[in-house]
């Protein structure tokens, strides 16, 4: 094989949708040729609401994908979008999508993970002693973050769309499931596990969802959830859109953290990464069997290929480059992500200023959604850019909670870390990482590894690859880090870490107030 071969892959994000056309010959590493991005809303119709409309985040993906294709038709001769051999497809995951299987058509806004709606909801399960059977069957904890209680919140509250569903007219699923509707023109609703396994639904050990849990949260029966498939593997073939021809395959499709697992190529039990998205997001394969957290990880499907499943652990934080985002566009600290790192510089944060980013709650391994986010420390004399500092270190403290956590559960403890999302960008985060963990960060060439991982395993299910062997060489690294650890930094980082937890203990004090 000499000729190049072009993938589209679609990273469909939480404020964005991403497209990447990739070239790539010879079965090797995979080169950008066409790259568009669109953000869309996002609408907030109650304090602790998120929600997308749903007919938004598809323009995204029409506009981005056309867009991206143009640029690859503008910079490879005779290249046009006929030419796109498959399709991948990474997303975020817990979002719910309610809608017509048949058109595509929206039933309602979607309620993105990040929504605390379900809060009282996941409290009652937990009252009435649900949690463990839900944590064994499906490595979840009880938490609005997950599209199950999501659901339940739209049968109690939604009546219309509640007997839409049990009338069969409407089907409900993860954002996924909903672009896969839209691009085979109603033909296919489908999933696969790593996305499947994130509605509260799924028993990750039979793989497969399970009617009692859908019984307990009172939601829709199995006939409304999507056929789950091979992560890798023809899912369904365009039809009817006005960007694309007819009949390219949709053969990869992975939710985003698996996908950018994929795009490190982190094949092996004990690799591990971490996204600094919206969210930061530490994930270690862990291989073959589930492996249970007794510490507030999640267990989830890294992917399933030949129906030989892949598990991982999770830790989730909920805010980390939108805490930049946050003291942007809120607090007005600055005007681009990109001056953070000038300003905060020479600046000192912890141990004498912190900020403690939950503006969504806090994630693992706390698993608090009513905390809020605070500054502490403050004085007549703190500085912006000491406010900006605090922030980016408090996104690396949140990290470096979750590493810690990880290296409590496995074998063998993270000595190396891939990372990737826009966040990874400022050397001064990643340096302040390395050096509050302890451990080498490795940052790769191409930072849109979940778009990567999705075109990887479109690849694997047209044949384009012939296994994970195959691809495991395609990332190549860009920067390391590496931890400062003389005698004078570690008193040091060991004095910041203390007044982190003081912070962190003093935002759940007030939110249990």
């Amino acid at each position: 094989m000499s000729q190049d071969f072009f993938l589209l892959a679609i990273d469909q994000g939480t404020t964005g949708s991403t497209a990447l056309i990739l070239a790539i010959k010879d079965g090797g590493a995979p080169e950008i040729v066409g790259r568009n991005t669109q953000e869309f809303p996002q609408h907030y119709p109650k304090p602790g609401w998120v929600s997308h409309d749903l007919n938004e985040i598809w323009q995204s993906v029409e506009k981005a994908t056309s867009l991206a294709l143009t640029q690859a038709s503008q910079s490879i001769a005779g290249f046009a979008p006929n030419k796109v051999s498959a399709i991948g497809i990474a997303n975020q995951r817990e979002t719910l999508c309610v809608f017509d299987p048949k058109t595509g058509e929206p039933q309602t806004d979607g309620i993105v993970w990040q929504c605390k709606r379900s809060l009282e909801i996941c409290q009652q399960l937990k009252a009435d002693n649900h949690e463990a059977l839900f944590r064994q069957r499906t490595g979840l904890v009880l938490d609005p973050y997950f599209s199950g209680s999501k659901m339940a919140w739209i049968m109690e509250n939604q009546p219309a769309i509640a007997q839409s569903l049990k009338a069969g007219r409407s089907v409900w699923g993860t954002v996924d499931s909903y672009l896969l509707s839209r691009l085979t023109g109603g033909k296919v609703f489908a999933t696969e596990p790593s996305n499947a396994c994130r509605t509260l639904l799924y028993d990750i050990h039979q793989q497969c969802f399970d009617s009692e849990l859908a019984e307990i949260l009172k939601v829709p029966g199995l006939d409304t959830l999507p056929e789950v498939k091979n992560s890798a593997g023809i899912f369904g073939k365009t039809q009817g859109l006005s960007f694309l021809p007819d009949g390219i395959p949709i053969s990869g499709i992975l939710g985003d953290q698996q996908a950018a697992l994929a795009g490190q190529t982190c094949f092996l039990p004990g690799e591990a990464k971490c996204t600094y998205g919206t969210g930061a997001f530490l994930v270690v394969n862990t291989g073959s069997e589930p492996q249970l957290s007794q510490n507030g990880l999640l267990t989830s499907l890294a992917w399933s290929l030949n129906d030989e499943p892949t598990y991982m652990l999770e830790g989730a934080t909920f805010i980390a480059g939108a805490a930049v985002q946050f003291i942007r566009d809120q607090l007005h600290f600055v005007k681009n992500a990109a001056e953070t790192e000038a300003l905060a510089i020479d600046q000192i944060g912890a141990p004498e200023v912190y900020f403690v980013p939950s503006l969504s709650g806090l994630g693992a391994p706390y698993w608090n959604p009513e905390a809020q986010g605070g500054f502490f420390g403050l004085t007549r004399g703190t500085s912006i850019g000491q406010l900006t500092r605090a922030c980016l270190e408090g996104i690396a403290f949140q990290v470096n909670d979750l590493i810690v956590t990880m290296n409590g559960e496995i074998t063998h403890c993270i000595e190396r870390l891939n990372v990737d999302g826009g966040a990874v960008a400022n050397h001064l985060l990643m340096q302040s990482q390395a050096d509050f963990s302890q451990i080498t960060i490795d940052r790769p060439y191409i930072l849109e590894t979940t778009a990567i991982g999705a075109a990887l395993f479109a690849g694997l299910g047209v044949g384009l690859y012939s296994d994970l062997n195959q691809i495991k060489n395609v990332r190549k690294s860009q920067h390391t880090f590496t931890p400062n650890r003389t005698s004078e930094s570690l008193v040091l980082r060991q004095k910041c870490l203390n007044g982190w937890q003081k912070a962190v203990k003093a935002t759940e004090l007030f939110a249990s107030g």
